[in-house]
């Protein structure tokens, strides 16, 4: 199904603290398969029913929210209620194309954030992500 070793994504379920079930390394290995990539949880529970992975839709966005809570990929919400899910967890930003939904990698370093607003008393800000929408001319 994939490159990857299915002891690998095993074992980088566990230092996640996450217990490898068949479902979740299953999951793992359509993820990861194909490099870095964007999904929503509606591809991946299609792609996991084309390779015989017998998992809910329920099942993949618990899966892939365990996945964003445990640092092993990243959340990009691009409009309220509407999530790409990112394998590519360094820091970076993305190009959004509105009419056919492609999600493209910004590198990190390619946009130069200025003056943020100060955090809120208490909190610090940890990160910040651009998301360029594009459209068609």
């Amino acid at each position: 199904m994939s490159s990857i070793e299915t002891s690998d994504l095993s074992e980088r379920l566990r230092a996640a603290k996450l217990r490898p079930t068949r479902q979740r390394v299953a999951l793992a290995e359509l993820l990861y398969g194909k490099g870095d990539r964007h999904i929503t949880a509606e591809q991946l529970y299609d792609e996991a029913l084309r390779h015989g992975v017998t998992v809910s839709l329920a099942t993949v966005y618990n899966c892939l929210h365990q996945f964003t809570r445990a640092g092993l990929i990243r959340e990009v919400v691009v409009d309220p209620g509407r999530s790409y899910f990112d394998t590519n967890v360094s820091q970076h930003h993305h190009f959004f194309h509105d009419r056919t939904g492609q999600l493209t990698d910004i590198p990190g370093d390619a946009i130069r954030l200025g003056d943020l607003p100060a955090a809120p008393e208490g909190m610090r800000v940890s990160s910040a992500e651009v998301i360029i929408r594009l459209t068609d001319d």
